[in-house]
């Protein structure tokens, strides 16, 4: 993985399963010293490179989270696996996203993660506390650079016979999103400290999520603003991280569910 020679993905979400993670239909039957799997994943980065998947499935279709596991598919010469074109999405088209199909495939029983089925819905929500930090993270250094960028733009920019940056409204609005961002690296320094000491819990991941990616939005927003007709053109940086930034409110588990996951704590 670390050289490249091995491209991995992560398929979780469902056609029609996303945050509901119980809910998964992927099932894998033991068949022998083998499992038979079968069942559709969709939006999965990484999805039309990987080599090696690594698949939420149902060992045990009756139950609800005690039946789930993670099998590790590697995907080269396998039979009855197959993938969609690239998915078109409106941002983050460097990603390659896709569907991914699987029809009796047969996997060893020494791929499944952990060594004993029936633990995937457990190993899940262990790591989903550092993914939804680590979209966090993206979304704080986002909201950094497209002020930082934004702040050359409208130095350089002229209209009325002054630059952008002389306006009060300019400045000002720059000004609230500069504090908004100092906020948001305090908020992140401080969950990644408690993550180094084992501290981070659930909702406070769930906080910084969803107020991170928020922000990360908005300030995407009114930064491509400041741009004027340029802000709109995909030739500017801005429009690319306006672009890009609206998913981040929907992977890793969407806002709303996050704020479910935090009012239980209330």
């Amino acid at each position: 993985m670390a050289t490249g020679e091995i491209i991995t993905a992560v398929a979780m979400t469902e056609p029609g399963t996303g945050s509901d993670l119980q809910a998964v239909t992927t099932r894998a039957i033991r068949d022998g010293d083998e499992y038979l799997l079968s069942g559709a994943k969709t939006f999965i980065t990484n999805g039309y490179n990987a080599n090696l998947l690594c698949v939420v499935c149902k060992t045990d279709p009756k139950a609800r989270a005690k039946g789930i596991s993670m099998l590790m598919v590697e995907t080269d010469e396998l039979e009855g696996f197959r993938r969609n074109k690239p998915l078109k999405k409106i941002g983050m088209k460097g990603q390659d996203t896709c569907e991914l199909f699987f029809d009796d495939c047969r996997v060893p029983i020494g791929n499944i993660l952990g060594g004993e089925q029936g633990q995937g819905f457990y190993q899940l929500m262990n790591q989903l506390p550092r993914e939804r930090l680590i979209i966090a993270a993206g979304a704080v250094a986002a909201m950094e650079i497209v002020v930082d960028i934004t702040v050359d733009y409208v130095k350089q920019r002229k209209a009325f016979g002054q630059t952008l940056i002389d306006f009060q409204n300019t400045k000002f609005k720059l000004a609230e999103l500069k504090t908004e961002a100092r906020i948001a690296r305090v908020f992140l320094d401080d969950c990644i400290e408690k993550l180094n000491n084992d501290q981070l819990d659930n909702e406070t991941a769930s906080m910084a999520k969803w107020w991170c990616t928020e922000k990360q939005f908005e300030t995407a927003h009114q930064c491509l603003q400041l741009h004027g007709r340029y802000g709109y053109i995909m030739e500017y940086p801005i429009a690319h991280y306006f672009a890009d930034s609206r998913v981040s409110m929907i992977y890793g588990g969407s806002n709303e569910i996050m704020k479910e996951l935090i009012s239980r704590s209330l």
